[in-house]
């Protein structure tokens, strides 16, 4: 088995990288647009630049490294500039897949590929897999876009939705929640924190364990990958403070339109995780061994 994985600077590529060099038997090559972030880390890490936009660079690497299997991660996420910047939102989150769609089905791979709750309007959560998708934001429009595009596919694949990934990583310029939470409370600074929006948060290690299950398994299909705790922000935010025994007083309740964002964010999402409890053996998580993994992480990386 040879996985090739898009992405592996990403927060959930480089849980990915750590996971899969791990496995006995499993050949691994980390893609990314940029410098390979890991190359410190993992002297031997077997790395090749790719951007997924170009075509005939996705078709000529996949030949070349003929990879049983691709994880596909790479994605433009930051939803507010999705919302502002269209057309390098669909480069990136729908032509990158319909340039590895071709390939994986000219080649025989099985593809995995990485979506997201914001496919759903919001309006009824936690959803299971039969859901119908209706996005709020043009995020969710590409993301959706994409995912059709895998589910016409004649070839082999997966498709992995996720909801509010949080996590430390290597010289990754984004925070989460967990960590956001317990800096901003240590610095004594007051925070706003959202309560009208409801999530099952989802630890970055467990997203990966489960991509891994699926591409173990060429898994074909749709699974829903999250935790099982149906949470607003603001509760995690207490929860935080809470494991860190910081002052809750610096948490102020607030509801979405006090923030003024480009994007619409769906209101009520979280998935239901039956399906790949069942047929992939996944075992997220609860949210307080993640915050507990995450503060571990982020004190090591600091200290």
């Amino acid at each position: 088995m040879k996985i090739l994985l898009t992405g592996s600077n990403g927060l959930l590529g480089q849980k990915l990288v750590a996971l899969l060099r791990q496995q006995a038997g499993v050949g691994l090559v980390a893609t990314s647009r940029g410098a390979n972030k890991l190359a410190g880390l993992y002297p031997d890490l077997s790395f090749v630049p790719l951007d997924v936009t170009d075509a005939a660079r996705v078709r000529r690497v996949l030949t070349q490294e003929q990879p049983t299997h691709v994880i596909h991660t790479a994605a433009m996420t930051n939803v507010d500039e999705c919302e502002l910047n269209r057309e390098a939102c669909w480069l990136q989150n729908v032509t990158a897949v319909e340039n590895l769609v071709d390939a994986c089905v000219e080649l025989n791979i099985h593809l995995t590929h990485l979506s997201t709750d914001f496919i759903f309007s919001g309006e009824a959560g936690p959803l299971d897999e039969e859901a119908e998708p209706a996005p709020v934001n043009f995020y969710g429009e590409s993301k959706l876009a994409a995912e059709l595009l895998v589910q016409a596919s004649p070839g082999r694949w997966a498709i992995a939705r996720t909801v509010l990934v949080y996590g430390v990583a290597h010289e990754y310029g984004r925070t989460n929640i967990v960590v956001w939470v317990r800096d901003s409370l240590r610095a004594g600074k007051p925070i706003k924190v959202v309560d009208d929006q409801w999530r099952t948060p989802t630890l970055a290690e467990d997203l990966a364990q489960g991509c891994w299950l699926l591409a173990r398994q060429s898994a074909q299909g749709i699974y829903h990958l999250s935790s099982d705790e149906l949470l607003t922000p603001y509760a995690m935010a207490l929860r935080v403070a809470d494991h860190f025994g910081l002052d809750k007083n610096l948490i102020e309740k607030v509801d979405a339109s006090t923030f003024s964002q480009p994007a619409r964010r769906p209101a009520r999402t979280g998935f239901l995780i039956e399906k790949a409890r069942r047929d992939l053996g996944y075992q997220p998580h609860t949210f307080a061994e993640g915050i507990g993994i995450v503060g571990a992480q982020s004190e090591a990386a600091s200290g």
